[in-house]
């Protein structure tokens, strides 16, 4: 089979090679699946460099989610057994989480609604306890993590403003639903937040750049807010002054959603039957902006390391190596 290589950490567009591999053979508890679609994640890319907390040996195939399809012919959502991962004509993953793909979804779209949607659902839902009427703000809104947590607020009822980089970033916050659209290159954040709310502040912020966009939280969180820490997409961690927190009554919250396959895999079936229901809805869907075919899969992932794309881009070896569609 077609499988993209990594043989030495680095960016992804120099580190990624296309090579004819053996099709991997399933360990025990572990199926194969054809892959329809691959989404492509920020931690693709980090681990293409190495700098992701998990760290498969080299050389592995990177991409974390898939929409798949097994032998009897199911579609199924999966994250891939590394190293043998999603950017391949085939993949193996664990057979007790695979997740029905949403009959509302097509391939692509499915490829993108695991990891991004099961991450706001969890961070907005479980973690914030996000409730209707209450204000949410979105940093990086027109991005694939941002997008989901921006329809997922709008489902559950919030007000939600999306702070983008750039007008045609601030174009897509306002076709996904968002009241209110901040450019941050053009526009003072926290100045635009407070004039938004009347001075009152977001009740929850959904945090996945750190940074520079943490620091705007914390000036910007309403009394008895909560910040959502979901990654750091601008490579800066930042170190929060508590002392801060404690004179504003807001809670930090961090949000690893891998964690829950394996400390409570039931609620990641039973988010998906609810991100099912808001996709047969027309609730929810997710932004693909880009389908590029498998030969096309390490520009694009350098594309998405290098901030530059809006919503998802998924890898679809179906494709071929033609054009982009």
């Amino acid at each position: 089979m077609q499988a993209w290589q990594v043989h030495q950490n680095g960016e992804p567009g120099e580190v990624m090679r296309l090579e004819g591999v053996e099709r991997p053979v399933p360990a025990e508890g572990q199926v194969l699946l054809k892959v329809r679609a691959a989404n492509i994640n920020f931690p693709d890319a980090l681990m293409c460099r190495g700098h992701y907390q998990v760290r498969p040996p080299l050389p592995f195939t990177p991409g974390v989610e898939i929409c798949g399809e097994t032998q009897d012919g199911r579609r199924v959502l999966a994250n891939p057994a590394l190293p043998y991962g999603g950017f391949a004509e085939y993949a193996v993953a664990d057979a007790a989480a695979l997740l029905p793909a949403p009959e509302a979804l097509d391939d692509a779209e499915s490829a993108a609604l695991h990891i991004g949607y099961q991450t706001g659902w969890f961070g907005l839902h479980r973690r914030a306890g996000l409730e209707a009427g209450e204000t949410l703000l979105v940093h990086a809104a027109a991005g694939g993590v941002g997008s989901a947590a921006v329809q997922l607020g709008k489902a559950a009822g919030a007000t939600v403003i999306g702070v983008v980089g750039g007008a045609d970033k601030a174009a897509v916050a306002r076709e996904l639903g968002c009241d209110v659209v901040i450019d941050r290159r053009a526009e003072d954040v926290i100045g635009a937040v407070k004039d938004a709310t009347g001075g009152r502040g977001a009740d929850v912020v959904y945090d996945p750049v750190g940074g520079e966009a943490y620091v705007q939280s914390t000036k910007v969180v309403a009394f008895e807010g909560r910040i959502v820490v979901v990654g750091f997409a601008s490579g800066s961690i930042p170190s929060p002054a508590l002392n801060h927190a404690l004179v504003k009554n807001y809670s930090i919250l961090g949000l690893h959603w891998g964690l829950y396959n394996t400390k409570n895999p039931k609620l990641v079936q039973q988010c998906n039957e609810r991100l099912t229901e808001l996709a047969a809805q027309g609730a929810i869907k997710p932004l693909v902006s880009e389908r590029v075919p498998l030969g096309g899969a390490a520009a694009a992932v350098q594309r998405v390391a290098d901030g530059v794309t809006t919503g998802r881009v998924v890898v679809v070896p179906a494709l071929g190596n033609g054009a982009v569609a």
